[in-house]
């Protein structure tokens, strides 16, 4: 008889937060939030709006298959609210105040490089969403601080596989949205950045079993402070290798730009896997603050995927290729 061995990531469904539990506390807090005061600043509004539209939406179906819940999910309110997203600010509080500008839909994709199958594509043709699962990773910013998010989505490698690409096809490469109609942040402070945001990862990274591209958190649509609507998730490497909004990907031979190691490469290298034992220029990356814990813990290596990932870099001096 064939058993099958579940991966060591994988616990069961039981342990995962029920989502009517959490959508209970959601209705309440909403409801909260809309008695705090009948006027309040136009930015104000359009986030009562948004929450109401999130409350009303379906839920997306997708699969249970959760991955390192041992640790407590970080709640909803602070994983929408607590955002990098430059392209609509440089606060925290800036995405979510600001993204109810981006329209996700319709999406497109452009799909180029050294593939069999390229060009411009919905996003339902990129996406299966008859093959959504819930995934449950940490995420960890090279700020210091980290989250722990159930993320709705489907393995990257399945993605990538539908365009066939070639066996020269060394790196993926991708790009977020830059428009600035839709995000102030383009045409702000930052408009001296070299928009549009710009990421990639080695072939090889990118066909890991971890390698994941989300449309949805807390089996809700992914909100657009959060990258909507499809944005990667790499769980053993920093935060902002996780490019939101994606609107193209590319199959190339070259190592690929990436936005904050073209700007600071002494700072911020191609590979940025979590590890402890290499320093950000400014400040320690040995602990991380968890968003919604007092105190400190100790950032693991890999993020604590290093049974899944530590092979991609047998051999490699990770304090060159950092």
């Amino acid at each position: 008889m064939f058993i099958r061995k579940k991966p060591s990531w994988q616990i069961s469904e039981n342990e995962v937060t029920p989502e009517g539990v959490y959508l209970n506390r959601r209705k309440f807090m909403m409801g909260a939030a809309a008695t705090v005061g009948a006027v309040g600043s136009a930015a104000a509004v359009h986030q009562l709006a948004n929450a109401a539209t999130e409350r009303t939406l379906m839920p997306l179906k997708h699969s249970k298959s959760a991955f390192d819940p041992s640790e407590t999910l970080t709640p909803y309110e602070a994983v929408t609210q607590y955002n990098n997203f430059y392209e609509f600010g440089t606060d925290k509080s800036d995405p979510a105040e600001h993204a109810w500008r981006l329209n996700p839909k319709p999406w497109e994709i452009k799909v180029e490089g050294m593939a069999e199958i390229t060009g411009t594509f919905a996003l339902e043709d990129v996406i299966d969403f008859s093959a959504l699962e819930e995934r449950i990773y940490r995420l960890r910013c090279v700020e210091g601080w980290s989250m722990v998010i159930p993320w709705v989505g489907v393995p990257l490698a399945s993605v990538l596989k539908k365009f066939s690409p070639s066996a020269d096809a060394r790196y993926v490469a991708f790009e977020t949205l830059a428009d600035r109609k839709q995000m102030p942040g383009v045409r702000g402070f930052l408009s001296s950045l070299d928009w549009p945001y710009r990421e990639g990862l080695r072939m090889d990274e990118a066909m890991n079993e971890l390698a994941f591209l989300a449309v949805g958190l807390y089996g809700k649509e992914l909100p657009n402070q959060n990258g909507a609507p499809v944005r990667l998730v790499v769980p053993w490497k920093y935060g902002f290798k996780s490019i939101k909004s994606i609107v193209k990907i590319a199959f190339v031979k070259s190592e690929p730009t990436a936005t904050w190691n073209q700007m600071q490469p002494n700072e911020y290298g191609f590979y940025s896997n979590v590890n402890p034992e290499v320093d950000h220029p400014r400040w320690s990356q040995r602990t991380e603050r968890r968003i919604g814990e007092f105190g400190k813990r100790k950032t693991l290596m890999f993020n604590g995927y290093e049974e899944q990932v530590a092979q991609l870099y047998a051999g490699m001096d990770l304090k060159k290729y950092y």
